[in-house]
């Protein structure tokens, strides 16, 4: 709705804060002309009943009209483009442009030509194309207007004023002229005032763009510090391991049920170190294209959940609202991702945390939510942002930082808000198709029961 509404009222469309109407520059500039567009046509009508009507002007109808009707057909025609594209040439722009310039140049052409005052209003075509056109482009326009201008000089179909105006028409003239001042001067204030607007929505998009660059390199560094890290502690951990497995063959400590339970401890903690930097290598070395883990998203989550409830000593409850469930390929960097925001929910809530899974708009959106302080304020806007942190220590808030980049780099999305009652929730919007598992003909892809709380 709001497409349309931009396309054809100016002004009234309703936007995101901070976002680019339409999606684009280019796209933004077609929707500009069209909206200018529409206001020629209804001041040309206008015009035409104010000229013949209130003034009793003889006017050659039949060919005035056809203007306005070419401009109705042009902007109905550019209105189902833009609705299907977002980007748009310098030479469509020029194109569109010129397609005003030659209405008007025949509109004037068949009411007095240049000794019409409205031809004025070729200057402000050319502002608008300096605006919105590189030099070339706008150039170009420039020169077809003054050839216009030059035209309507020489050649025209004269005005036949009646007869108060025959004797004195500069008089007229004079009239027409403040009129069309008048009027450029608000239509320059208008859409230059709302060119100007685009421009600088295209600067903020574009230095988004570059935050969202040094962040991605900032990442990759991380990524390279990380598994040099890993293939560093991989020997040491290893190392670790043969020694607690000789530890636990030596009868004094075979023999005590204390020292046997501490070292199984210990040991089971090896195990899910080496387990951690198993996944840092995998996740650096893209495990999905070596070797693939197929599952369901049940069973994804299902494995992330039993993790995490020997770990926490709360309660973790899972809201499943997953209709229908689909095959996937497992991702360990995803599943990292995911650990990343549930650990951060349970160091500040530990005794309860709410987990809630279900599939929209080809989307997994995965909500977590607990029962801590919330985000400060002046923290919600630089959540994911890096060394963003409550936790006021050095190092703090690369995890969310982590979390928004990954998501991001798989086409989701990352929400956080504070709830009413207190607490704070992460919702992580994944688009399946980077998930999507396609089975062969005769695959079993498993599944797992529909709906319910788990």
């Amino acid at each position: 709705m709001d497409r349309l509404i931009e396309l054809f009222a100016p002004g009234f469309a309703t936007h995101a804060p901070g976002a680019l109407p339409g999606g684009s520059a280019s796209r933004a500039n077609v929707i500009l002309l069209t909206q200018l567009r529409w206001t020629a046509v209804f001041g040309q009508l206008a015009t035409i009943v104010i000229v013949s009507q209130g003034l009793g002007v003889k006017l050659e109808l039949a060919p005035l009209l056809l203007a306005p009707l070419l401009l109705i057909v042009v902007n109905l025609a550019s209105a189902s483009v833009v609705l299907r594209r977002r980007d748009f040439t310098q030479g469509e722009l020029f194109s569109a442009l010129m397609v005003d310039v030659i209405a008007l140049c025949w509109q004037l052409y068949h009411s007095g030509g240049a000794t019409n005052p409205f031809t004025f209003l070729f200057l402000l075509q050319i502002v608008i194309a300096a605006v919105i056109l590189d030099l070339r482009w706008s150039s170009l326009v420039a020169i077809n207007a003054c050839l216009c201008m030059l035209l309507l000089t020489y050649f025209y179909v004269p005005l036949q004023l009646p007869a108060r105006y025959a004797q004195h028409p500069f008089e007229l003239y004079i009239y027409g002229s403040l009129f069309c001042f008048v009027l450029a001067a608000v239509l320059l204030i208008v859409f230059v005032a709302r060119l100007d607007f685009t421009r600088r929505e295209s600067d903020a998009k574009l230095a988004a763009l570059r935050q969202q660059a040094v962040e991605e390199d900032h990442i990759i560094r991380m990524g390279l510090l990380a598994s040099g890290a890993a293939h560093e502690l991989g020997t040491p951990l290893s190392s670790i391991s043969v020694i607690l497995g000789d530890w636990a063959r030596q009868p004094g400590i075979a023999d005590d049920p204390d020292m046997a339970a501490d070292l199984a401890d210990v040991r089971r903690e090896l195990a899910r170190c080496k387990n951690i930097v198993s996944g840092i290598l995998m996740s650096a070395g893209e495990i999905r294209g070596i070797d693939p883990a197929v599952t369901t998203l049940r069973g994804f989550l299902g494995e992330i959940l039993e993790e995490w409830r020997a770990r926490m000593p709360g309660e973790l409850r899972f809201i499943d609202r997953i209709a229908e469930d689909r095959s996937i390929v497992s991702d360990p960097g995803l599943r990292q991702v995911i650990g990343n925001v549930i650990d951060n929910a349970v160091e500040v809530s530990p005794s309860l945390v709410v987990i809630e899974a279900w599939v929209e708009h080809g989307r997994l959106v995965l909500t977590v939510s607990d029962r801590g302080p919330g985000f400060a304020p002046d923290m919600l806007p630089r959540v994911g942002q890096p060394y963003a942190s409550t936790k006021g220590r050095d190092g703090g808030g690369l995890g969310l930082f982590l979390v928004v980049n990954v998501i991001r780099k798989l086409g989701g999305k990352v929400a956080v808000d504070n709830l009413p009652d207190g607490g704070a929730r992460v919702q992580l919007a994944i688009p399946l198709a980077t998930l999507a598992y396609e089975p062969r003909k005769g695959e079993d892809t498993g599944g797992g029961p529909s709906g319910g709380t788990v």
